[in-house]
C-alpha cells in the first residue's frame, strides 16, 4: 500500500457544501461515512506497556476551562505571551492563565461557541467562533472590544498581522479586518470544492504578504493592503475519478523557512515554493493535513496515516519515518529541543528523537484526546486537550547526546543508493519519499 495516499481515510471529519451541509466522518465505503457500523478497519496502534525512558516526562500542572470541544474537530489552542496563557473553549469560556502554575488570571465565560484561536499580540485577544463571528478581548481583563460578522464558520486561528485581523473561513474566503474595529477592509476567495475536510489553514505572515493555503489546494500570497494574490499555485492539483479522490485540501498551516514556504496537503503531496515568485521548488508525494514544523536541518510531518517523517528541507528527500504511532490520530509536531513531540487520541504526549525518529519518552496528561498542535515556550509544552484541559508538560534529556546516536550516513542514504524495495541497514526500509528508514520503535535500547 502507498503509504501517502491513504485508500482509506482515518477517522477525520468531512464537509460536504452541498445544498446543505453534511458532516461525514471516516474512510471511503457507505459504513466509514457514518452510514453503517462496520469495524475500523484501521484501528489505533496499541502502545508498547513499557514507556521508552530515554527521557523523563512528567506534567507540571492541569487544569480544566469550560466544557471543551464538545466532541467537535474545531481549531482551538492555547497561545502564550509573556508570563501567560489564553485558551478558548466551545462552550464560550475565555481564559487567562498563569503560565508557571495554571492559575486563573481572570476568565470570561460567553454563549458564543469558539472554533478557532486564540492569538494574541499585546493587549489584543483575537478569536473565531462556529457562527461565523470574529472578537477581539483585551488581553487585561478579558473585556470584549469588538465584534465582526462573517459568511460562515471560523475553523482556522484569526491572525493579527500589523493592523489586520486575518481569517480564513471554512466556505474558503480570507478576510482582512481592521484591527481597531473589525471593520471589513477586503475579501479574498475561491469557491469551494464539493468536498472538502472539515478545517481550514491559519494565515502566516510572510515578509511582504500573507500566505493562506485553500481546500483547493491552492497557496495564495496576498497583498495585506487590497487582499490581492502577489502570486498563486496549484500545489496538488485535485486528481481521481469520485470526489473523495479528488480531495486536495491544504489544511496544514504553511511554515516560512528562509526564502521558501512548506505546506502540505491531504492527498496529494508535500511541497517548497518560492515565497519570493510562488515557484514550486520540489514537490513530494505525501497526504497530510495535521501540520508540519521545521528547521533549517530538517522539516517534520505528520502523515493522514499518523506516521511521523522527517525529510530534507532542500529537496524533500525522505530521511526517516516512525510508524509505532500509526493511526493514534496525532497532532503536528512541535520540535522541543533534540526532540519533537506529538499528542494523541488517548490524551497521550510522545517525544521522539529527532535525529533518527525513534521514541523517547511520553506521558499521559488525560484522558482525552490532545485537540491542537502543542505550543512550545523554552522547554515547556503547553497543551489543551478535547474535555477542556490545559496542562504544562516538560521533559529531561531532550539536549541530551543520545538523541543523536545515528550517523547521518547511516540514517540518509542518497536518493541514487536507494531502490524501491531497498533495505537500509537493519529495521530500515525505502517507502514513496526517497530515501526513507524506518524507525526503530522496539529494538534493544530504542524501546517504543
Amino acid at each position: 500500500m502507498n503509504a501517502h495516499r491513504p485508500s482509506c481515510m482515518q477517522r477525520r471529519t468531512l464537509l460536504v457544501s452541498l445544498a446543505s451541509a453534511l458532516l461525514l466522518q471516516g474512510c471511503g465505503s457507505l459504513g466509514w461515512i457514518g452510514l453503517g457500523r462496520e469495524k475500523d478497519p484501521n484501528p489505533p496502534t496499541e502502545l508498547a506497556k513499557a514507556a521508552p525512558q530515554e527521557v523523563q516526562v512528567r506534567t507540571l500542572w492541569t487544569t480544566r476551562i469550560g466544557k471543551g470541544n464538545d466532541g467537535r474537530a474545531l481549531s482551538l489552542r492555547p497561545t502564550v505571551a509573556g508570563n501567560r496563557l489564553y485558551a478558548a473553549d466551545h462552550s464560550g469560556t475565555i481564559s487567562a492563565l498563569n503560565a508557571a502554575d495554571g492559575r486563573v488570571v481572570w476568565e470570561r465565560k460567553t454563549r458564543i461557541p469558539f472554533s478557532g484561536g486564540p492569538d494574541v499580540d499585546g493587549d489584543r485577544l483575537v478569536v473565531g467562533s462556529s457562527n461565523g463571528e470574529v472578537l477581539l478581548f483585551s488581553t487585561r481583563d478579558g473585556s470584549q472590544r469588538w465584534r465582526a460578522q462573517l459568511g460562515s464558520e471560523v475553523l482556522s486561528v484569526p491572525r493579527i498581522i500589523g493592523d489586520l485581523v486575518v481569517v480564513h473561513t471554512i466556505d474558503d474566503s480570507v478576510y482582512g479586518l481592521d484591527l481597531n474595529d473589525g471593520s471589513e477592509r477586503w475579501r479574498f476567495g475561491y469557491q469551494a470544492p464539493i468536498l472538502t475536510l472539515r478545517g481550514s489553514s491559519s494565515p502566516t505572515a510572510g515578509p511582504d504578504g500573507i500566505i493562506v493555503g485553500l481546500s483547493s489546494g491552492r497557496l495564495v500570497y496576498l497583498d495585506p493592503a487590497q487582499g490581492l494574490p502577489i502570486w498563486e499555485v496549484v500545489v496538488s492539483p485535485p486528481s481521481g475519478r469520485s470526489e473523495l479522490e479528488r480531495i486536495a485540501d491544504i489544511d496544514t498551516d504553511p511554515v516560512v523557512l528562509g526564502s521558501q514556504v512548506l505546506v502540505a496537503s491531504f492527498n496529494g503531496d508535500l511541497a517548497s515554493v518560492d515565497i519570493n515568485s510562488g515557484a514550486v521548488l520540489w514537490r513530494r508525494e505525501l497526504s497530510a493535513h495535521a501540520g508540519l514544523a521545521a528547521t533549517a536541518e530538517a522539516l517534520y510531518i505528520t502523515d493522514s496515516e499518523d506516521q511521523l517523517w522527517a525529510a530534507d528541507p532542500t529537496d524533500g528527500a525522505g530521511r526517516w519515518r516512525q510508524d509505532a504511532l500509526r493511526y493514534r490520530q496525532l497532532t503536528a509536531p512541535v520540535v522541543i529541543g533534540n526532540a519533537l513531540a506529538v499528542g494523541d487520541l488517548e490524551g497521550y504526549v510522545h517525544w521522539v528523537s529527532r535525529r533518527d525518529g525513534r521514541l523517547l519518552g511520553r506521558v499521559r496528561v488525560a484522558k482525552a484526546a490532545v485537540a491542537s498542535t502543542p505550543v512550545v515556550v523554552g522547554q515547556t509544552l503547553y497543551l489543551q486537550l478535547d474535555n477542556g484541559t490545559i496542562a504544562a508538560v516538560r521533559a529531561t534529556g531532550t539536549g541530551s547526546s543520545t538523541a543523536a546516536q545515528a550517523s547521518q550516513s547511516e540514517m540518509a542514504p542518497t536518493l541514487s543508493s536507494i531502490s524501491s524495495n531497498a533495505q537500509v541497514g537493519s529495521g530500515t526500509e525505502a517507502q514513496a519519499l526517497p530515501g526513507v528508514a524506518r524507525a526503530s520503535s522496539a529494538s534493544s535500547g530504542h524501546q517504543g
